[in-house]
């Protein structure tokens, strides 16, 4: 397991995959068992196992491409 945390890798229109060392949880705090190291989150927002994909965005036509399209969230502290 990488020691620098959690790697992020969104696929173009599908999911973002989650490895490494990381929690999931709800707004509220719940943690949420993601049951191995490697996980795939939904982005289309139409599966039935959220937070986690189903491939969904596959049936739906779902698109998202991987790069960013804007400016990031906050300048460098």
């Amino acid at each position: 397991m990488d020691d620098r945390g959690a790697t992020v890798i969104p696929y173009e229109d599908g999911p973002l995959l989650l490895r490494g060392n990381f929690t999931l949880s709800t707004p509220d705090g719940e943690v949420i068992d993601p049951g191995r190291g490697t996980v795939a989150l939904c982005r289309c927002g139409k599966s039935a196992i959220k937070p986690f994909c189903d491939g969904t965005h596959k049936a739906i036509g779902f698109r998202a491409g991987v790069g960013r399209e804007s400016a990031a969230p906050r300048g460098d502290a």
